[in-house]
C-alpha cells in the first residue's frame, strides 16, 4: 500500500504546521500519527505532536467514553479492522477494550517531549511503541517496568529511561500534560462552512447570514469543540482549522494547498 500526493505549486512556500493531540490509549490516534508521519515530507508540513490526557477531554467536553456505548464499541471493532489493513498499520482487538489509565504513560511521553529540545524523533519512537504494546501485542503501559521497556525497544538509554520515569512524577509535567490537555480543549470552533455542518444542524440552534454574496454559518452555545483524539490542528499561515479522527485526511490536504488528486494505489 502507498500513498501519493500532488502539491500545488501556489502553496509550495506556505507555513504549514500540523499539531496531533492524541493519547497511546487511542487507535483511531495512532491511525492517524502514522499516516501524518508519512506524508510530513510529502506535504512539507512542520509536524508537532502534542500528548496529551484523553479521560480529561473527554470529561471536559461533556464527552462519553466509547466503552459506555455498546453500539459503538462493536462498531469500533468492525472499523479498526478494516482501517488497520487500510493504512497498513497492523493492531489486533484486545481482550479487554476498556479504557484503562494511561495518565502515566501520557506523563512519561510528555517528560521526554520537555527534555527532547531539538527535534521529535525520540516522542516518535515511544509513542509508537506504546501504541504497538497496547494495540498490537497488549501489554501492560501503566507500570514503571513496562514503560521501561518501551523506552528500551524505542532506542533511550537505560540511564535516559531512569531519568525520564523520574521527571515524569514531577510537578511541573503534570502541570505540563494538564495545559495541553486544556489546550485541545480550548479549541472552541464558533463558525463551519455550511457543507459541512450538516449532521450538526439537528442540535444546534442557527441562522444563515448573506454577506457579500457568501454564506456563513453562525452557530450558537454549546460551540462545537474537541470533544476526543485525534484532533488535529492545521495553520496554514497563520489561518487555522481543526479535524477530528483518522478519515479526514483528503480534507487536510485541500484546506493546506496539497489537495490536487490525494488517493491510494
Amino acid at each position: 500500500m502507498r500513498f501519493w500526493a500532488r502539491e500545488k505549486s501556489s502553496m509550495s512556500s506556505s507555513r504549514k504546521v500540523v499539531e496531533l493531540f492524541y493519547d497511546v490509549v487511542s487507535p483511531y490516534s495512532w491511525l492517524a500519527f502514522e499516516v501524518l508521519c508519512r506524508y510530513r515530507n510529502v506535504w512539507n508540513i512542520d509536524l508537532k505532536f502534542k500528548p496529551a490526557f484523553l479521560p480529561g477531554v473527554i470529561y471536559g467536553s461533556g464527552n462519553q467514553p466509547a466503552v459506555m456505548n455498546p453500539s459503538k464499541l462493536t462498531y469500533i471493532v468492525s472499523d479498526l479492522t478494516l482501517l488497520s489493513e487500510y493504512f497498513g498499520v497492523p493492531m489486533f482487538r484486545p481482550s479487554d477494550l476498556s479504557e484503562k489509565d494511561t495518565l502515566s504513560a501520557m506523563r512519561f511521553v510528555t517528560a521526554l517531549a520537555e527534555k527532547e529540545k531539538e527535534g521529535d524523533m525520540l516522542v516518535e519512537r515511544v509513542s509508537r511503541e506504546l501504541w504497538k504494546r497496547k494495540w498490537r501485542t497488549h501489554q501492560d503501559i501503566t507500570q514503571p517496568a513496562s514503560l521501561t521497556e518501551a523506552g528500551l525497544k524505542a532506542g533511550l538509554s537505560a540511564n535516559v529511561v531512569k531519568e525520564i520515569l523520574s521527571l515524569s512524577k514531577s510537578q511541573p509535567i503534570k502541570d505540563k500534560l494538564k495545559s495541553v490537555t486544556q489546550e485541545a480543549l480550548e479549541y472552541k470552533v464558533s463558525a463551519f462552512n455550511l457543507h459541512l455542518c450538516t449532521l450538526c444542524l439537528a442540535h444546534q440552534k442557527i441562522f444563515v447570514v448573506e454577506k457579500y454574496n457568501k454564506m456563513s454559518l453562525h452557530i450558537f452555545p454549546p460551540f462545537l469543540q474537541c470533544f476526543g483524539f485525534p484532533f488535529i490542528v492545521c495553520q496554514v499561515n497563520g489561518k487555522a482549522k481543526v479535524f477530528f479522527g483518522s478519515d479526514r485526511f483528503e480534507l487536510m490536504a485541500y484546506f493546506m494547498g496539497n489537495y490536487n488528486g490525494l488517493g491510494i494505489y
